[in-house]
């Protein structure tokens, strides 16, 4: 007989407090947070932390982890096993006017509770929009977790948190990573030397 939910599992809130405490762990404090909320989803925020001694400001969600992603194909959403995630992106400072970012990574956080998807390394996620005013960027590839923000245990039976980088892609390359994958996409872009925190960045060649 299933233990009931209550009986094991920390309320989202909870959750949400480790997830941002392994976020200023790793990352410092932020210097500037927005929360946003959707119409039957619950709120998402994205914190920002400069990297001053980098020239890098990094954008991290925080509410996306708070339930777990269920599998579009089952029948039933299990309210404590499932992956989890939270979303994060670097880019240059002072660059771009990159702070207006915010609403399409929330709207990306949400995307697991509005649209039922699993957000998984080698998805691409499209924002339908440019991610910052005069970005050439419409859509992100979810990158490898691990490196930046280690993955966050939670008591069993819930999967542990893991922080997702986001790197942007051009619509051409979103297309080229439709036919030919994620892997071959990364290859090009090691290839080319391509600097994918430079919002101001072009497409690397794909011919």
């Amino acid at each position: 007989m299933p233990v009931p939910y209550a009986l094991y599992a920390p309320r989202m809130g909870e959750v949400l407090a480790l997830v941002e405490a392994r976020l200023r762990t790793a990352l410092g404090e932020p210097d500037a947070r927005a929360a946003v909320t959707f119409l039957g989803t619950d709120r998402v925020e994205v914190l920002r932390f400069p990297d001053a001694a980098l020239g890098l400001v990094r954008y991290a969600t925080l509410g996306m982890s708070a339930r777990p992603m269920t599998d579009p194909a089952a029948t039933l959403a299990d309210p404590v096993e499932g992956p989890r995630a939270e979303l994060l992106l670097t880019v240059r400072a002072g660059l771009a006017d990159t702070d207006k970012v915010l609403r399409p990574l929330a709207v990306l956080a949400a995307s697991p509770q509005v649209e039922g998807v699993v957000v998984a390394p080698g998805a691409s996620l499209d924002t339908g929009e440019p991610l910052w005013p005069g970005a050439p960027f419409t859509s992100v590839l979810v990158a490898e977790p691990g490196g930046l923000v280690e993955d966050l245990d939670l008591d069993a039976p819930m999967d542990p948190v893991r922080f997702l980088p986001l790197l942007p892609m051009t619509p051409n390359e979103a297309a080229w990573k439709r036919v030919h994958g994620a892997q071959a996409l990364r290859e090009r872009w090691l290839a080319a030397g391509t600097d994918l925190r430079d919002p101001l960045r072009g497409p690397v060649g794909l011919g």
